[in-house]
């Protein structure tokens, strides 16, 4: 489904996820801790009835293969092979919009010349420790959306790098369980979106030659998921003016923000959650006039919020649950004019009652802990 509406408003993109749902074409799955109105196209989960899956296959399967919008490759195992029927028409051009690909580990001599000059989205799923990229990325001048998927149990060294240069379309990037390479000398002006979830990344992001400002100069959105070796945010991103949504989720090791981060002043979305590890917020997040949403839930030693965060003029929802460390809030709070939920434990609900005093159309929403086994998966 991402391949379908990642890369459309994602108003619409839920709209049509919910028509699907109501018509039993998929099951969508509703996250517990979901933003809600500033819930992203990274928390919306869908399920899909096998038999449906194997019809649409199918049904994107039929005709000529260089002639069909959807070209899927199935599961290979087998290092360096790709399908037969792709290396007979090899000598034509693709027509295929999306463009899938599913392999084990691929060495450069592996890859033929292949050619798609109209596909706009591109999946690579693969299982190895080590991966060429496709060459081939370098002439897909119409790419608005990667995705770079590593399914083996250690995180992938990838090669090939360079292939990112010329992407002059690319709008949204996805890298999962790989080992983030060093992008100096590369500079990617389109991407408006930029997801790093699983990955390892070797201080990639923050270095003398170059860093993550000058390399994704533009984007809007950027999320960072379960990337256990990051212990502080590269300072360079508070020089990215655009960015709007700002998500350093299950981020254990993360203890501490640039205190320069409220030099965002464009930023309305910011998600901390499960970074247990963090212990302080930067009291200039108080300049991020145009915050919105704040979410610090399961950050379990966060002791505080910055005094002056009454400052936060557009703040509307504060998702603070298992927070246990903070016991009281500023009397700044009182000045928090938009302010329409705060969800937090009922410990801590008592805080809030002063300011529901005097902003009555605030809506204090108390939570039971759910206690689950979730945590010995990751």
């Amino acid at each position: 489904m991402w391949v379908e509406i990642h890369d459309i408003h994602e108003t619409e993109a839920y709209a049509i996820v919910v028509e699907l749902s109501n018509k039993n074409l998929l099951t969508l799955v509703e996250e517990a801790r979901a933003g809600g109105m500033y819930s992203s196209c990274f928390e919306i989960s869908v399920t899909q009835h096998d038999i449906l899956r194997d019809l649409a296959l199918n049904l994107s399967n039929r005709g000529n293969i260089n002639q069909r919008r959807r070209l899927v490759m199935p599961k290979r195992e087998d290092n360096g092979q790709l399908p037969k029927e792709w290396l007979r028409y090899a000598d034509q051009p693709f027509e295929a919009q999306i463009v899938s690909i599913h392999t084990g580990e691929m060495r450069k001599s592996d890859w033929c010349n292949l050619e798609f000059p109209k596909a706009e989205v591109l999946i690579i799923n693969f299982t190895s420790s080590e991966y060429f990229l496709p060459p081939f990325i370098n002439r897909m001048p119409k790419l608005r959306a990667l995705m770079v998927i590593n399914h083996s149990t250690s995180y992938a060294c990838l090669h090939n790098i360079s292939v990112f240069k010329n992407l002059t379309n690319l709008r949204s990037l996805w890298f999962e369980k790989v080992s983030i390479p060093h992008l100096s000398g590369i500079v990617m002006e389109s991407l408006r979106k930029l997801f790093i979830v699983l990955c390892k990344i070797n201080n990639s992001l923050e270095g003398k030659d170059s860093n993550i400002a000058d390399i994704f100069p533009n984007i809007s959105e950027l999320t960072l998921d379960h990337c256990g070796d990051v212990t502080e945010l590269p300072s360079s991103i508070c020089r990215i003016q655009s960015l709007q949504n700002l998500s350093l989720t299950n981020c254990h090791s993360l203890t501490r923000l640039p205190i320069e981060l409220g030099s965002l002043r464009y930023l309305e979305i910011l998600r901390l959650y499960a970074c247990p590890n963090l212990r302080t917020l930067p009291p200039s997040i108080c300049g991020m006039t145009r915050l919105k949403y704040i979410d610090i839930s399961q950050c379990v030693y966060l002791a505080s919020f910055p005094d002056a965060i009454g400052k936060l003029v557009n703040l509307e929802k504060i998702d603070m649950r298992e927070c246990p460390m903070i016991t009281n809030i500023p009397k700044s709070a009182l000045s928090l004019n938009s302010l329409q939920l705060v969800i937090c434990d009922d410990e801590v609900s008592w805080m809030w009652k002063e300011v529901q005093k005097v902003k009555l159309n605030v809506d204090i929403q108390v939570v039971e802990i759910e206690y689950d086994l979730d945590w010995l998966r990751e």
